[in-house]
């Protein structure tokens, strides 16, 4: 490697992630003590976050600026600081530190990195978008066998993960997803019951097929398939919002109707957050359940099929996640 990197570098608040960021290159340090250096193999692309920290629109991060991007990557250890006992040249590491991401390397402390098996990227999906799916259903969802589950976007980079942990865990899944393409998907997942929400209304089919029998549902997307999820949920069900993908532009939806209580009260159900990064202490075990049923076979991640490589390249992947085409984990190559 060169004595310098690149690095995607926000520069400004802007509407999108393309307008806010910059292209730099940054000189490469030898690692002080306590330190690992990281040549990233695959960053994984966070569109929505990415979009908002653009926006200066993430509530619970202050963004000064200039500030570098992403979260997630991969890649192999090259140097160690004084005192590293964890690491050594040549093994694979991952991060999902925030400005941790869109950088050809990683210098930062030891304490920031992962130890994974190998830089494949399944281990990069494994140990961020993997972590999020076993939390929200196991953590917060309380998920049971034979319980009925469903989930928003199941096609996506979370949600595909989300429907194989639902269907091990012994559950029964109805999955929402848009296009005849995403449903075959989905359904090659196990899914029980697809909802093509271009093709069929998700409200329609949820109040004649699963009225009040949505024992946990996981939504990242909110607006109308949030209030059908709501509407169906079982007695002591759990409705776990997840992310509210419609609502990026920071201007939820007014909507005049009973509150939320009014629904939920006499059936005893609820409606819970789910923020990853509130959960760090749950990480760690959750990996490493996680890796255990990827080597086993159990768990498969899917990659989102459009090929982005380099840096330069990742306010292209941000856009192609945010305009709903993709399937599966979308990542760049940086190697």
């Amino acid at each position: 490697m060169s004595q310098s990197y690149r690095a995607l570098q926000q520069v400004r608040f802007a509407r999108s992630f393309r307008e806010a960021v910059e292209l730099v290159d940054q000189p490469l340090r030898d690692p002080g003590p306590g330190e690992i250096q990281v040549r990233n193999h695959w960053c994984g692309v966070n569109g929505i976050f990415d979009t908002q920290i653009a926006r200066n629109a993430v509530d619970y991060i202050r963004i000064p600026l200039p500030t570098w991007t992403g979260v997630e990557a991969i890649g192999v250890v090259e140097a160690v600081g004084e005192g590293v006992t964890g690491f050594k040249p040549g093994d694979a590491a991952a991060t999902n530190r925030f400005t941790g991401g869109y950088r050809q390397a990683n210098i930062a402390p030891a304490a920031q990195f992962i130890p994974v098996p190998s830089a494949h990227r399944d281990y990069l999906a494994l140990a961020s978008t993997g972590v999020s799916a076993l939390l929200a259903l196991d953590h917060v969802g309380g998920l049971r066998a034979g319980e009925t589950v469903a989930i928003s976007a199941a096609a996506g980079g979370l949600g595909h993960l989300l429907v194989q942990l639902a269907k091990l865990a012994g559950a029964r899944v109805v999955a929402v997803c848009g296009g005849e393409r995403k449903s075959a998907f989905v359904r090659s997942l196990g899914a029980d019951r697809v909802i093509d929400y271009k093709r069929e209304d998700v409200a329609e089919v949820l109040s004649t097929e699963f009225c009040d029998a949505l024992d946990l549902a996981v939504d990242t997307v909110s607006g109308t398939i949030f209030d059908a999820f709501l509407d169906n949920v079982a007695p002591l069900g759990r409705v776990v919002v997840a992310g509210a993908a419609q609502d990026l532009d920071g201007k939820p939806e007014i909507v005049t109707a009973p509150r939320v209580g009014n629904k939920l009260y006499y059936k005893g159900a609820s409606v819970r957050g789910f923020m990853n990064g509130r959960l760090t202490d749950l990480w760690p075990a959750a990996r490493e359940r996680l890796f255990s049923l990827h080597a086993a076979g159990k768990i498969a991640v899917t990659f989102d099929d459009a090929p982005f490589t380099g840096l330069a390249q990742v306010p292209d992947a941000v856009e192609h996640l945010l305009s709903g085409r993709s399937m599966g984990k979308v990542t760049v190559d940086l190697r």
